[in-house]
């Protein structure tokens, strides 16, 4: 969604797909990025698509369509459809539009969740070695290995073992590389300065995940949220995930309503799950 959004807000999709060429995961993914209307809203979707076979895809029976999925280390499913991200010039600010009964604008992030069930197990260090080998600008690679850090901290601490031993499942798969790498090199792109968010919503109810039924939000998921501003939601779903909580929680500078701006450009990310009453989707606004 974070992706999804920074593109539809103007990033140069084209350009990530170079980019992340310099990772020489060549032949393990396929990008793929189209224009869909989620409850009356343009907007685009952005996925990776697995090519090992170790990627299954699985059809929710509650919603009669594919989703993709993950597991984060021996925790949380997630769905892995990033939330909140910013874009370009002095303010970015990840906002979302949520229409419950009226008309409701409110600053939100929405995730949303798709389901690869892969289990592909990467140690943080050999995510630290895969982005230090790649080619990137600087600061794309400060962000990146910020982000990881955050996942990796949380995890470990959940887990009761030293970050350099932290295996993810989730953040170790291709997808949630190209994710928070993607996001990194688009924010770049940009040239984003400052970046401000709403409070993040993380949604409510419980999600299965491998040691049984868990409230949302996911451990995870909540330890990476330390310090950032919550928002309370009605919705039963997971609405945060490890890898968006991580991405807004390095990436913001600042929580609360739009600041005071001149709009540029206005991008929305769609994410797989839809909501009856809320348009599941990320917005992002550019100014100055």
């Amino acid at each position: 969604m974070v992706i999804g959004a920074l593109i539809d807000a103007g990033a140069d999709p084209e350009l990530l797909e170079a980019e992340l060429k310099k990772l020489k995961l060549d032949g393990e993914y396929e990008l793929k990025w189209k224009k869909i209307v989620k409850n009356g809203i343009t907007s685009t979707k952005f996925d990776v698509i697995l090519q090992n076979a170790s990627s299954q895809i699985e059809i929710s029976a509650e919603q009669g369509k594919e989703h993709t999925h993950n597991h984060v280390h021996d925790n949380q499913e997630h769905h892995h459809d990033h939330e909140h991200l910013n874009s370009n010039k002095d303010h970015v600010h990840t906002h979302e539009h949520r229409h419950d009964d009226g008309h409701r604008h409110d600053h939100e992030h929405r995730h949303d969740h798709g389901h690869h069930h892969h289990h592909e197990h990467r140690a943080y260090k050999d995510i630290v070695g895969l982005i230090g080998a790649a080619d990137f600008a600087r600061p794309v690679k400060e962000t990146a290995l910020r982000i990881f850090k955050r996942i990796g901290e949380a995890e470990g601490l959940i887990h009761g073992i030293p970050l350099e031993k932290v295996h993810f499942h989730e953040v170790g798969a291709i997808d949630s590389i190209i994710d928070i790498i993607g996001a990194a090199i688009l924010i770049h792109q940009l040239n984003v300065d400052t970046i401000k968010s709403s409070p993040i919503p993380v949604g409510t109810g419980r999600i299965r995940i491998d040691h049984g039924i868990y409230p949302v939000p996911a451990p995870a998921t909540l330890e990476i949220l330390k310090g950032v501003p919550i928002e309370q939601s009605d919705i039963r779903a997971e609405l945060t995930t490890p890898t968006g909580a991580a991405i807004i929680a390095v990436l913001a500078e600042d929580f609360g309503p739009i600041p005071s701006m001149k709009i540029s450009s206005i991008g929305y990310g769609a994410g797989t799950k839809t909501f009856k009453q809320h348009p599941n989707v990320l917005r992002v606004i550019i100014g100055n």
